[in-house]
């Protein structure tokens, strides 16, 4: 039995499919080992201003069947403890005062932060765990393990996208579809490799860290004019919404559709990038005397909120599971992960950037295979176009322009596009090494 206080529970950042698993077993789990369980209401929303109104008590006939549904059974918000010194105070001491001595914290990159402040504000009063948590995929674990939610919300992203497509065939249209990643793209990439979109960008492709919008936009262009070469007129286009955050604001500054607050400065959260490539794109094949019909469209609210699928829902009750055994056997400061079906505690410490101070980010890795494939699958311009003569007066002919033209305009594409994959023989015996090349 545990007689070290309550167990209590906390969701931060955005919604996730498989929140609802994580709180279930957490609960059964600290509720079978003899501790009361309370659910923290809207994250850190309330208690940091010390309001310790805002709780449920968790039972397991609370919690028994919510592993299946989506949402979180204790809601969730994005509140910041850590933005100012009294906050965190006020978080501690509200936990405290309803008697709690170990916390499970769900959330993404902030949240684990704020896990990991909140602990050293609590000089030992807590015990503190967080589990990852974010559609993004972008928490600093190893690159074959996915932050829960993630397949979920790609797998419901397909279905969205795979509609699209066949529309867009349909209709003779194009889609350019922003997908949920602020900072990474492993979500884009994940539903367009899925199925098997036309193309699809994420700001890890692009070199320098600052992107020009032209880039962009050259891109989606050059996809367009390589489609209408060979009689297609349709296409859907994944995009990571971290792109507008990697484009030089410059960039943004004119274009009408960016909202800007009162010093005129571009509100980059409120940037729709997807309206805006679709504006600029339509600008830019009319110079060429082109036309293509295109829509705007976001996902990412349809797929947060989303039942888990059964990955999802094993993950998160392992997760969960875990989490409450680690702190009632006594642990605390750790991040919790399933590695190889194992558990994997991680010190809050090594989540940390020494550089920024703030949690670190897993970004897509181009030169993986993984991506490598991807990138052959798309219908956009390659660097081996350019020594295709042939295919090469198609794109110019389609654009109306010369050779010469053509390669002015969009051969800059390709300085930065990552090498095909290699794939490299074992040497038969007595033989010679071969090699594969893509």
């Amino acid at each position: 039995m545990n007689q070290h206080g309550a167990l209590a529970i906390l969701v931060g950042g955005g919604p996730a499919p498989g929140i609802n698993s994580v709180i279930g077993a957490a609960t059964i789990r600290g509720a079978l080992d003899g501790a009361s369980v309370l659910g923290i209401r809207d994250g850190f929303e309330w208690i940091m201003q010390g309001d310790i109104d805002h709780v449920t008590p968790l039972t397991i006939d609370d919690v028994s069947r919510i592993h299946f549904r989506g949402g979180s059974q204790i809601g969730i918000s994005r509140a910041n403890p850590t933005s100012d010194p009294h906050h965190l105070e006020n978080a501690v001491l509200s936990l405290l005062r309803l008697g709690v001595s170990q916390l499970v914290t769900i959330g993404g990159d902030d949240t684990a932060f704020s896990a990991m402040k909140l602990l050293e504000e609590a000089r030992g009063r807590l015990r503190v765990v967080h589990v990852p948590k974010t559609i993004d995929n972008d928490l600093d674990l190893p690159a074959y393990v996915d932050t829960f939610g993630f397949q979920t919300a790609r797998h419901f992203g397909v279905d969205i996208v795979k509609n699209l497509m066949v529309d867009a065939k349909t209709t003779s249209r194009w889609y350019f579809v922003t997908a949920m990643g602020r900072k990474a793209g492993h979500l884009a990439l994940g539903i367009g490799k899925a199925a098997g979109a036309t193309l699809t960008l994420i700001p890890e492709e692009f070199h320098p860290q600052r992107i020009r919008l032209k880039t962009v936009v050259d891109t989606l262009v050059g996809a367009i004019i390589k489609r209408l070469s060979h009689g297609r007129r349709d296409g859907v286009a994944i995009l990571a919404e971290g792109l507008v955050l990697s484009i030089d604001p410059a960039d943004l500054a004119h274009v009408d559709e960016v909202e800007k607050d009162a010093h005129g400065h571009v509100r980059i959260d409120e940037v729709n990038i997807s309206e805006i490539l679709k504006a600029q794109v339509r600008t830019r094949l009319r110079g060429f005397g082109l036309k293509a019909t295109m829509v705007a469209k976001n996902i990412g609210y349809e797929l947060r909120c989303a039942d888990p699928i059964p990955f999802d829902m094993e993950y998160t009750r392992d997760l969960g599971y875990c989490a409450a055994k680690y702190l009632l056997a006594g642990g605390s400061g750790m991040m919790i992960s399933i590695q190889a079906g194992n558990l994997v505690p991680i010190p809050f410490e090594k989540l940390v950037d020494p550089q920024t101070g703030r949690t670190k980010v897993r970004m897509v890795d181009t030169r993986s295979t993984r991506y490598a494939i991807a990138r052959r699958y798309m219908i956009r311009i390659r660097r081996d176009d350019f020594d295709d003569a042939s295919e090469l007066a198609k794109f110019a002919a389609c654009a109306g322009l010369s050779l010469d033209d053509f390669c002015r305009e969009f051969q800059y594409l390709v300085d930065d596009e990552p090498p095909g994959l290699v794939v490299s023989l074992s040497e038969p015996p007595g033989g010679d090494a071969s090699h594969a090349h893509d």
